[in-house]
This record gives structure tokens, C-alpha cells and sequence, in this order.
């Protein structure tokens, strides 16, 4: 009897985004259209900074979250650094974002647990 051996590799391709300023109606079509770019290139993981993010609205929320679905779908997921911003960081907590998205600390860029 021989040995039969199966390999598989296995990249995950992981966007680092760090956002600075306002996510709002303005600004959120141009991140989508970037996002949209990346899912196509194969990109299943995402990781927002949103350390320097002063304010979000709906417009940018809803990029977040379609990028958050569109990866789900290909077995990825996404992670947010959380804003410094009381603004930002209030929009997220009210719109239940912090149980939605796993958050991570800058240091923790490596995707421990992807």
C-alpha cells in the first residue's frame, strides 16, 4: 500500500483600509467603489481602520455593511478598529455595529482568527 497525500494552499487576501476624516454621503462612494475593486480581485477579508474617522452617517455605514455581507457570502469576513471619535464611536454603538462586526486593536492587525 502507498502513500497517498492531498495538499491544499490556502491565501487570504486581507485589505488593510485606514479611513481618516468624515464617512458620510460624500465620501462613502468613493470607498465603495474601492471595496468593490478589491471583492473583485478576490479579496475575502477587510480590515477598516476607523482609528481617525471623526464622523459616520448612513451612507458610510452601509458600505461597511455591504462589504461585510459580500464577504460572508465568500466565507471571509471583516474587522473594524474602533474610532477614537465619540461621534464615531456613538453612531456604531447605537446602530448595534459593535455586536455585529468583531472589533481589533491596531496591534492586532495580523488576523488572528480569520
Amino acid at each position: 500500500m502507498s502513500l497517498e497525500i492531498n495538499a491544499t494552499e490556502q491565501v487570504i487576501k486581507i485589505a488593510d483600509i485606514t479611513l481618516k476624516g468624515r464617512l458620510d454621503a460624500f465620501e462613502a462612494p468613493t470607498l465603495r467603489k474601492m471595496c468593490d475593486t478589491y471583492i473583485a480581485d478576490e479579496y475575502t477579508h477587510f480590515v477598516f481602520d476607523l482609528t481617525d474617522v471623526a464622523m459616520l452617517d448612513s451612507a458610510g455605514l452601509a458600505v461597511l455593511v455591504s462589504v461585510l455581507k459580500r464577504t460572508r457570502l465568500k466565507n471571509g469576513d471583516v474587522r473594524l478598529v474602533w474610532p477614537r471619535a465619540e461621534a464615531a464611536s456613538r453612531i456604531l454603538k447605537l446602530t448595534k455595529f459593535d455586536q455585529v462586526f468583531v472589533s481589533i486593536e491596531r496591534t492586532d492587525i495580523i488576523p488572528k482568527g480569520f
